[in-house]
């Protein structure tokens, strides 16, 4: 299938998906997985309608800054941020998704603060608290979000999630939790928090996601193939 397929393809099952869930479709975003996909296969999935791109090495998003602005794509950075790497995407991100620790949020604070901007996040949360994973474990979020909401130039807009590698059904019952903390902390979430965005599934449970109310589904494979290995 070509990428206009696929894009097609995959507007269609978050439009079924969310009929199902009782939704509109216009309240999920798809966020095109862009990691190592060239700027002319992006440029055929901008030609069938994809408006928002993420990118996951914060070096590939700088290097593709210029084609992004150009399309008048949002870019997102949605892989591990190292605090040395912000510079890279601070003020150029439509929203960093991997806010997983403090030193990366007071080092995103300092760089905001020093170019007179507000820079968009959400937290990552390790919902399958696997050790080996990055983000901030469920029961660490309340005291994580207190710290966070002290630090100026930073809007923490929702969260996000990478569940664990258990297929799309066994999927959803982390997708279920994240909801779950999602509305717990919109009620009772510090100044200055938003709860806006849930931004959780990918190629292979994005629908699973949209059912238990995601706002964002980060596909990739799904739309571009199988990526090389770089």
């Amino acid at each position: 299938m070509s990428i206009a397929e696929n894009c097609e393809m995959v507007l269609n099952n978050i439009a079924s998906a969310c009929r199902q869930a009782g939704r509109g479709a216009n309240g999920v975003r798809l966020i095109a997985v862009t990691k190592f996909v060239p700027v002319e296969r992006i440029a055929e999935a901008v030609a069938a309608g994809i408006k928002e791109v993420g990118e996951n090495r914060p070096q590939e998003f700088a290097s593709k800054l210029e084609f992004f602005e150009e399309q008048g794509l949002a870019p997102h950075l949605i892989g591990q941020l190292q605090t040395n790497k912000v510079k890279y995407v601070i003020g150029k991100a439509a929203l960093i998704q991997s806010l997983d620790r403090i030193e990366l949020a007071k080092e995103i604070s300092r760089l905001a603060e020093k170019r007179q901007l507000v820079q968009g996040v959400l937290v990552e949360v390790n919902i399958g608290e696997e050790p080996q994973k990055a983000g901030v474990l469920p029961g660490e979020l309340p005291a994580f979000l207190d710290m966070v909401s002290a630090l100026p130039g930073v809007q923490v807009k929702g969260l996000m999630c990478i569940p664990p590698n258990v297929g799309e059904g066994g999927a959803r019952p982390y997708f279920a939790r994240m909801r779950r903390l999602f509305e717990e902390l919109g009620s009772s979430a510090p100044n200055g928090v938003q709860m806006q965005e849930l931004s959780m599934g990918m190629s292979g449970d994005y629908t699973a996601a949209i059912l238990e109310g995601a706002t964002m589904v980060r596909v990739g494979t799904a739309l571009f193939g199988a990526r090389r290995v770089v």
